[in-house]
């Protein structure tokens, strides 16, 4: 579905590379830039096998590794020269190393005024903390996210995976589509997208903003409640096991209490009312878990099935690759590669009725495309490139 257009991964990390991961899943060309000596930090990041981070190995799929020192003026200049060849470039250093380097939005559009920027940052490229370095864990904090998340009592919760980072590369994602399309539709130039690691995440939590500014309220951490929906927690069952349930729409909940042999809540508006209902979350929390705990986890879900209800079992990763209706949709693939042999990672998400993504290999050893991309794309000589890695721009 890309094919033909050509990215310039200049970033690090997980949000901006991954932005660059998806457009490389449907076709598209990604050049992935990396220092020298160590590379992304990304390749140390997470668990390693046999030195080797996994964690690079799925996120950097499809792309061509090559070395250059963006310190250095030689680097610079070489940056440049690969930015006349593509259709957006992505970075996430702070705005005034850019700047410092020639390498911002103003100087790479007077070399090709077509070009897609993105530039992810902590804060965004204008206002009073633009300046600061930033990562996930402060767009997690700082978007209302870990405030509201955690047990009644107990401190603010992290999550335990890249979140805002995730949330930030989609984003970023999609903007960087509309911009190629209002490019390529309208004949426009290309364009800077400005995309942060609180922004996106923030626009999630819109219950927290409109009960603020309407009503005053400052939400607190309530575990697994949810102040829109009862019953709304995770259950133990008879076997140890947990489920999931949500009575998000009215109906839902009541089937809840079919289902569980209570209906005779039915006809009590205290139960069956909404916002009633709400107010006695507790109380429908104990009911349903009283229930549950007395059911095995295929008992309950069985009942649940038969009366509709939005319930599911809590998964761990190992049921997460066995289940069948992701084994049906091939969820997870495996990928064989040089370095590890075959390893399973997650597909390509977004699933097209007429363009398959792909996984056509997975992160590359650094600088292994540095012949193909120096020499095929830019033209320069092998005592060319030679002479840059003596010198240690490669």
């Amino acid at each position: 579905m890309l094919d033909g257009l050509r990215v310039l991964d200049a970033a690090t990390l997980a949000a901006a590379p991954l932005v660059a991961t998806y457009l490389g899943e449907f076709g598209a060309d990604v050049i992935k830039l990396e220092e020298p000596r160590r590379g992304d930090p990304l390749r140390a990041w997470g668990h390693q096998r046999d030195g080797v981070g996994l964690m690079w190995k799925s996120i950097s799929r499809n792309k061509r590794s090559i070395t250059l020192d963006l310190r250095r003026e030689e680097g610079q200049a070489l940056v440049r020269r690969l930015v006349e060849h593509a259709d957006v470039a992505i970075f996430n250093a702070r705005p005034q190393t850019l700047r410092a380097w020639g390498l911002d939005y103003q100087s790479l559009r007077a070399v090709n005024d077509r070009l897609v920027m993105l530039h992810i940052t902590g804060y965004g490229l204008s206002g009073p903390k633009c300046q600061r370095p930033g990562f996930g864990t402060l767009g997690e904090a700082m978007s209302g996210f870990a405030h509201v998340t955690g047990q009644a009592g107990g401190p603010p919760t992290l999550p335990p995976f890249m979140l805002a980072d995730g949330v930030a590369s989609l984003n970023a994602a999609y903007a960087v589509m509309m911009a190629l399309y209002h490019r390529d539709v309208y004949g426009a130039p290309g364009q800077l997208i400005d995309v942060n690691l609180i922004d996106p995440l923030a626009r999630l939590l819109e219950q927290s903003l409109l009960g603020f500014d309407q009503l005053g309220l400052v939400p607190e951490r309530s575990g697994n409640r949810w102040d829109i929906s009862a019953p709304r927690n995770t259950y133990r069952t008879a076997d140890g096991r947990w489920l999931a349930m949500s009575g998000s729409s009215p109906a839902l909940a009541l089937r809840v209490f079919t289902a569980i042999g209570r209906d005779d809540l039915l006809g009590d508006a205290d139960f069956s009312d909404p916002q009633r209902r709400l107010a006695r979350a507790h109380e429908v929390d104990e009911l349903v878990a009283d229930w549950v705990a007395g059911k095995t986890l295929s008992e309950a879900m069985a009942i649940f099935e038969a009366h509709e209800v939005a319930a599911a079992p809590v998964y761990d990763v190992s049921d997460l690759v066995a289940d069948e209706q992701l084994t049906h949709r091939e969820v997870f693939v495996s990928v064989d590669d040089a370095q590890l042999g075959p390893m399973t990672v997650q597909a390509p998400v977004p699933r097209f009725s007429s363009a398959a993504g792909a996984v056509a290999h997975l992160g590359p050893c650094l600088g292994e495309h540095n012949a193909e991309v120096y020499g095929g794309l830019l033209g320069l000589g092998a005592d060319e490139i030679a002479g840059l890695r003596t010198r240690g721009v490669l």
